[in-house]
């Protein structure tokens, strides 16, 4: 299960358009920690900015005692003034006591607009944070394919992370992913699962979003064409179109783990994703953007 990371937000704050259950509490944030690592998953994904995340998570990973083994990558948050060191390296500090970790795999940007620092001091910030051993990889939070281009063309990013699903080909069709791996950095898809709209069905739809029923309805009779959930769908696609990649998906209860770990273990036909680069050739942005639902 490599290629699979928990992303955490959701154990740190209400997330989610498909959120039935809220923020869960300390003991099933720790249960969901525990099926995924039972999964070989041993990636997580946080944030300064998601709450109480990252205190939530080191909790559940100093309860297992593999604190010394996950690997976490956490994002600065992004009111931070990222061109002052000592406000970056206090914050770096006070991430590491939360997650109970010696050292991050990975510490991000966690806004695109952020990369307009970087030759004016950010740069050397967050190498200084590398060559104290507290970091392994910087990173950065994209929207944007040419925002992507920039961070894989930037000497001392290693890791862009972005949203990539069935419906949002962007990154794909501006080769992307191609880039990376010429570049030889790794892609860390967010979004897989829209925040869980792609897997609504089109009643569950508020009326205010009711222009992305139609898609639903699509997606839904393509799953039902090749026997497929939803689920397995999108991460299906995933897998075969971006093999390369990191995909992080979050959980609300430790039964989402176990879904998405079988889902993915399922192989997609070939047929399916070419109907679904036909069918998903361009998607209103309306639908793509959660900001702009």
């Amino acid at each position: 299960m490599n290629s699979l990371v928990l992303g955490t937000a959701q154990l740190g704050l209400h997330y989610g358009i498909a959120n039935k259950t809220g923020q869960p509490d300390q003991a099933t944030a720790d249960a969901i920690v525990q099926t995924a690592w039972e999964n070989g998953i041993c990636e997580f994904d946080t944030a300064q900015g998601y709450g109480t995340s990252e205190e939530v998570l080191g909790k559940a990973l100093h309860e297992m005692g593999i604190a010394s083994k996950a690997q976490v990558i956490s994002k600065f948050h992004p009111d931070l003034n990222h061109i002052d060191a000592s406000a970056m390296s206090n914050a770096l500090d006070e991430s590491m006591k939360r997650l109970g970790v010696s050292c991050l795999s990975g510490m991000m940007l966690h806004r695109e607009e952020l990369l307009s620092l970087w030759d004016k001091g950010l740069a050397e910030i967050l190498r200084s944070f590398v060559l104290s051993g507290r970091v392994k990889q910087i990173g950065v939070s994209v929207y944007s394919p040419d925002k992507a281009r920039q961070a894989l063309d930037t000497d001392g990013i290693d890791i862009v992370q972005l949203p990539a699903n069935v419906l949002d080909r962007r990154f794909e069709n501006a080769g992307i992913f191609r880039l990376a791996d010429e570049r030889k950095k790794k892609i860390y898809i967010r979004s897989v699962f829209l925040q869980g709209l792609l897997l609504m069905k089109a009643e569950e739809i508020s009326d205010s979003m009711a222009y992305a029923r139609p898609i639903l309805e699509k997606l839904e009779s393509i799953s039902s064409e090749f026997g497929l959930t939803r689920r397995e769908l999108a991460l299906g696609y995933v897998k075969t179109e971006m093999p390369d990649s990191k995909v992080i998906f979050g959980a609300d209860v430790p039964a989402h783990v176990s879904e998405n770990v079988s889902s993915w273990k399922k192989s997609i036909p070939v047929s399916l994703v070419s109907k679904v680069k036909e069918i998903f050739d361009s998607v209103d942005e309306k639908i793509l953007n959660p900001v702009l639902w």
